[in-house]
């Protein structure tokens, strides 16, 4: 009954914060259908633990009063013989009635006791579970500076699944204080460098170390403090627009939370357009506000941390042009002397990097500036950038077409 209330209760929670996609596609009957077949398992399991208990109530009840009405037949019996006194029968109906209320109470107890075993069952179970990640024992606190931070990847091996590699051998190393770009196709693994970078996973085989440290032998929390990420998904508290800024350190003062928001070009918006300004609630997941604005308050809210090490994961994949370039100025200016890796599938936002790698099967197939590699015509950094532009004339060419057209029927 408890695994059904469970699973009922996930699949509305799921469907509610999911509600667009939903109404999206018009799958409302689907949900409601889907999270009544959990409830309809949720009625028979509570149907067999009150049928279990009635019963039992009814067999200790039955067993009583047959037991009761033997028992004063017999003693009347014994009455009538003359071997007993009415007394005798009083006494003993007293005593079964005293043993019924143990009974009883044994009857209702028997449910909780079992529910409390079953419960138990499952946090020891919970116990049992040990994570892969996980610190060493009196693991040192990682030292990385600004001026020290520098990213290697050795050799590095990893797949989700076992049999898919992701990683295959990928080596790389990003110099202090410079801009690293790494691009590359969907599946390529660029992602996966960030959450193997910030632990969320181990590498299966290499290494990776910040600043001749690697990062299997250091407190967890030193290396996650000392990396800021942007995400490509931005997800938000379901609080103020305040408090999700001053989320990256709690810390901080109001200034310096507007002092990020300015950074992230995000203040002028909060104090013009939304309602309570800073005390604006952002919804469930910030579904009150636009992708854009979700990705400055994530910006925002990196800056803030302060980190030695900042990632962008597709940092500006919800902007429009203007803003794009807005933030990207701004971003220039807080990483400049820092360690920064930007993942990108647009490489107009990665032109200034150092040094751009381009992923392909898990390993890196090209390095260089961004002209050194448009300079050899072969090079499949030449191909994306080729195929984005090209895509980028297209839709150009088709708005300029469809402006024809309609001064044509005027």
């Amino acid at each position: 009954m408890n695994k059904a209330d469970t699973e009922a209760g996930a699949k509305a929670i799921d469907s509610l914060i999911n509600y667009e996609t939903v109404k999206y596609f018009n799958n409302e009957k689907f949900e409601a259908e889907r999270y009544d077949k959990y409830l309809k398992n949720y009625e028979v399991a509570s149907l067999k633990t009150t049928t279990s208990l009635a019963l039992l109530n009814w067999g200790q009840n039955a067993i009583f009063s047959v037991g009761l009405t033997s028992i004063m037949y017999m003693a009347s019996k014994e009455i009538i013989a003359g071997n007993m006194t009415i007394g005798d029968l009083v006494m003993v109906n007293s005593l079964l009635f005293q043993l019924s209320l143990p009974l009883n109470f044994l009857g209702s107890v028997y449910r909780e006791v079992r529910q409390s075993l079953i419960d138990m069952q499952t946090m020891f179970g919970l116990l049992n579970l040990s994570s892969k990640v996980q610190n060493k024992l009196n693991a040192p606190l990682l030292k990385v500076t600004s001026a020290e931070s520098e990213i290697k990847f050795n050799d590095v091996h990893f797949e989700y699944v076992k049999g898919q590699k992701i990683l295959d051998g990928l080596t790389f190393t990003v110099p202090s204080g410079k801009k690293v770009a790494i691009v590359g196709g969907s599946g390529s693994g660029k992602s996966t460098i960030v959450r193997l970078l910030y632990r969320f996973y181990d590498p299966d085989q290499g290494s990776i170390s910040l600043n001749n440290q690697d990062v299997l032998n250091v407190d967890i929390n030193s290396l996650r403090k000392s990396i800021g990420v942007v995400p490509q998904d931005c997800v938000l508290f379901h609080d103020t627009v305040y408090h999700n800024i001053q989320y990256g350190n709690l810390h901080k003062s109001p200034e310096e939370v507007y002092q990020a928001a300015r950074m992230a070009e995000i203040h002028d918006t909060i104090n013009n357009r939304f309602p309570n300004k800073y005390n604006t609630q952002v919804g469930e997941r910030g579904l009150k506000l636009s992708g854009g604005e979700k990705q400055r308050i994530a910006i925002a809210r990196t800056i803030l941390k302060d980190p030695s090490i900042i990632i962008y994961d597709e940092a500006t994949s919800s902007l429009d042009t203007i803003t794009e370039q807005n933030i990207l100025l701004a971003l220039k200016r807080v990483t400049q002397g820092r360690t920064t890796v930007v993942i990108a599938h647009r490489l107009s936002t990665v032109v200034d990097a150092d040094e751009i790698l381009v992923l392909q099967h898990g390993r890196v197939a090209e390095r260089g500036t961004h002209y050194s590699l448009l300079a050899n015509p072969n090079s499949i950094y030449t191909d994306l950038w080729q195929k984005q532009n090209i895509v980028l004339e297209e839709n150009n060419n088709e708005l300029m077409g469809d402006e024809d057209n309609s001064k044509s029927v005027c």
